[in-house]
C-alpha cells in the first residue's frame, strides 16, 4: 500500500495545492512536512478533573500519542467531555448523565469526521463515556481501538464509593456514627480510576474487551500501573495494523461479537446498564439486537463472578488473578463464545486466547462452570401488565427470585430517598419511582442514592424497588429498572397508587400489577400527561428525540 492508501480520509484534508491553508493551520499545532504523509490518528481523551475516573487520562493520552508517532502515524489528541455519576447522584445534575453518552458519541463523530482522521483511539474511564466513544467510532466506521482508563484501588477495609453511599443509609438508621461516616468519606476513594466493583464502568470495559474493540486485558488493569501504560504503548502498532489491513469496527462489532459481550457481562454479574448501552452500541453499528435477546442468551449463560456489589470481591482482586481473559478462555472451550470473531489485534478471539493460562488454583472470585453462583443470567427481562414494553432486573438469587408487596409511590428519586431516610419506607413495600425515564426526567437517572440507603438501613431483603429510571452498577437488592413504557408516555407505571399489590417473579419473568384489566384501563383513561420539565437546552432536545429504554435510549433512530 502507498501512504495515500493509508490516508483514506486525511489525504482529502491535507493533499494538494488547494489544501495549503489546511496544512498551514496544522503546522501551527506541530505538524512538519513529513507528518502530512502519515495516517492521522485522532486520540480522543476524556481527561477531566471533574471525576477521579478520568483525572489521569491526559497522561495515558500522551503515551498513546508517542506510540502512534513511533509506529509511523501522526497522533492528534482532542478532548471529549465527561461527567461524574458519583458526584451528581441523587441531584438534578444526574439527568445529564445518560445525555452525555449521546454528546460524546456526537463529539467523536464530529471531530474525527470533520478533521479527516484515518483512525481513532479513544480512552474512557467513567461508564457513560465508554459506550459513547464506541458509538461514535461505530458511526464513522474507521479503524478504531478503545482503551480503558483502568480501575481504582480500594480504600481501607475494602471500601469504595458504594461504601460511602451505603454509610449514608446506615447513618440515618443509627448504625453508622458521624465519625465513622467521615472516616469512610475521607478514605474510600484514594486516587485515580473507575469505581472498584463490577459496577457499570468495569462492566462496560469488560464488555468492550469481549466485543473485541480493546486490546486483551485492557479491562483488567489498575488505573495507575505499568500494565496500563503498556496497554497505551501497544495501541500504536495495533492501530497501524488495523489501518494497513482496513479492519474497521464493522468487521469487529458483529452480532456474534455482541453475543460474546453479553455472555461475558452475565458471567461477571455485570450492571443492568450494560443492557441499555449494548443496545445503543449495536444500533450505532446497525447490528440487530433486541431486549429479548438478553433473555435468550441469559437462559444459557451462568453467573460465575463473586464481585461487588452483590458479591465479595473488587476488580483490583480480579486483576491479580488474570482479569477476564481466563474466564473468556473457559467459556470459549465450553462452546459458549464464538472464537471466530475478529478483534483489534488483527487476530480472532480464539487466537487471542490460545496461550492464556487458567486462573490460579484456590481462587474463589470466579466460580467453575459446574458450580455457578446462578445457573442462568442475573439480568432478567420482565414483562407483564406493569411493563408491557419490558423492564430489566438485576437478580443474583441472593435476594430471592420473587417478591410481592404493596406499592409505595414516589414521583421522583429525591422523594423516595427522603422516604427511606425518615422511616416512611417499611418492610414489605414495593417502592415505585416514576417520571424518571429517558423522556420523563429527562435523562433516566440512576437510583443509587435510594438503593444504597435501603441497603445501609438494613432493608435490602425486605423491600423491592421498581422504576422507569435505571440503576447504578453499584445498586443491589431486589431492584427493577427500565420499566417501559415510561410514566411520561402513559405507561401503566404512571397509574400505580399507594397500596396496590405488585408482584415480581424472576422465574416467570413477570412484573405484575394486581389489578383487573378494566381497572387499569379506567385509570389510564383518566391519566393526564404532565408538562415537560425542560423546554430549552440539551435536556429538552434529548427528551424530544430519545427512544425508550427498551431500544437503548438512543437519539438518532428516527433521523
Amino acid at each position: 500500500m502507498t501512504n495515500k492508501n493509508l490516508r483514506k480520509y486525511s489525504s482529502i484534508v491535507v493533499d494538494g495545492v488547494t489544501q495549503a491553508p489546511s496544512r498551514a493551520m496544522l503546522r501551527a499545532v506541530g505538524f512538519e512536512d513529513a507528518d502530512f504523509d502519515k495516517p492521522q490518528i485522532g486520540i480522543a481523551s476524556t481527561w477531566s478533573m471533574v471525576t477521579p475516573c478520568n483525572m489521569h487520562i491526559n497522561k495515558l493520552a500522551e503515551d498513546v500519542n508517542k506510540a502512534t508517532d513511533a509506529a509511523g502515524g501522526k497522533g492528534i489528541i482532542y478532548g471529549c467531555i465527561t461527567i461524574s455519576d458519583g458526584i451528581s447522584m441523587g441531584t438534578e445534575g444526574m439527568k445529564y448523565s445518560l445525555v452525555s453518552r449521546e454528546v460524546i458519541a456526537d463529539e467523536i463523530e464530529t471531530v474525527s469526521g470533520c478533521m479527516g482522521h484515518d483512525a481513532i483511539i479513544a480512552i474512557g474511564g467513567c461508564d457513560k463515556n465508554m459506550p459513547g466513544l464506541l458509538m461514535g467510532m461505530a458511526r464513522l466506521d474507521r479503524p478504531s481501538i478503545f482503551i480503558y482508563g483502568g480501575t481504582i484501588q480500594p480504600g481501607p477495609n475494602h471500601t469504595n464509593v458504594i461504601s460511602v453511599f451505603e454509610a449514608v443509609g446506615g447513618h440515618a438508621a443509627g448504625k453508622v456514627s458521624d465519625i465513622e461516616l467521615k472516616q469512610i468519606e475521607d478514605t474510600a476513594i484514594p486516587g485515580p480510576g473507575s469505581c472498584g466493583g463490577m459496577y457499570t464502568a468495569n462492566t462496560m470495559a469488560s464488555a468492550i474487551e469481549a466485543l473485541g474493540m480493546s486490546l486483551p486485558n485492557s479491562s483488567a488493569q489498575d488505573a495507575i500501573s505499568q500494565e496500563k501504560v503498556d496497554d497505551c504503548l501497544q495501541a500504536g502498532e495495533a492501530i497501524m495494523h488495523l489501518i494497513e489491513h482496513d479492519i474497521k469496527p464493522s468487521d469487529i462489532m458483529t452480532r456474534a461479537a455482541f453475543d460474546n459481550a453479553i455472555k461475558v457481562v452475565i458471567a461477571l454479574g455485570g450492571s443492568t446498564n450494560a443492557v441499555l448501552h449494548l443496545l445503543a452500541m449495536a444500533h450505532s453499528m446497525k447490528v440487530k439486537l433486541e431486549l429479548e435477546d438478553f433473555t435468550t442468551i441469559g437462559r444459557q449463560t451462568p453467573m460465575l463472578a463473586d464481585l461487588k456489589p452483590s458479591g465479595k470481591y473488587l476488580m483490583s482482586e480480579l486483576i491479580k488473578i488474570g482479569g477476564i481473559q481466563p474466564l473468556m478462555k473457559t467459556m470459549l472451550e465450553a462452546g459458549m463464545l464464538d472464537g471466530s470473531c475478529m478483534t483489534v489485534t488483527g487476530r480472532t478471539t480464539a487466537e487471542n486466547l490460545a496461550d492464556v493460562a487458567p486462573y490460579p488454583a484456590g481462587q474463589d472470585i470466579i466460580r467453575p462452570l459446574d458450580n455457578p453462583i446462578k445457573k442462568d443470567s442475573h439480568l432478567v427481562v420482565l414483562k407483564g401488565n406493569l411493563s408491557p414494553g419490558g423492564a430489566v432486573a438485576k437478580i443474583t438469587g441472593k435476594e430471592g427470585l420473587s417478591f410481592s408487596g404493596n406499592a409505595r409511590v414516589f414521583e421522583s428519586e429525591e422523594e423516595c430517598l427522603r422516604g427511606v431516610l425518615d422511616g416512611t419506607v417499611v418492610k414489605g413495600d414495593v417502592l415505585v419511582i416514576r417520571y424518571e425515564g429517558p423522556r420523563g426526567a429527562p435523562g433516566m437517572r440512576e437510583m443509587l442514592s435510594p438503593t444504597a440507603a435501603i441497603m445501609g438501613a438494613g432493608l435490602g431483603n425486605d423491600v423491592a424497588l421498581i422504576t422507569d429510571g435505571r440503576f447504578s452498577g453499584g445498586s443491589h437488592g431486589f431492584v427493577v429498572g427500565h420499566v417501559t413504557p415510561e410514566a411520561i408516555e402513559g405507561g401503566p407505571i404512571a397509574i400505580v397508587e399507594n397500596g396496590d399489590r405488585i408482584s415480581i417473579d424472576a422465574e416467570t419473568n413477570e412484573l405484575k400489577l394486581e389489578l383487573s384489566d378494566e381497572e387499569i384501563a379506567t385509570r389510564l383513561a383518566q391519566w393526564e400527561k404532565p408538562a415537560p420539565r425542560y423546554t430549552r437546552g440539551v435536556l429538552a432536545k434529548y427528551a424530544a428525540m430519545v427512544t425508550s429504554a427498551s431500544e437503548g435510549a438512543v437519539t438518532d433512530k428516527h433521523c
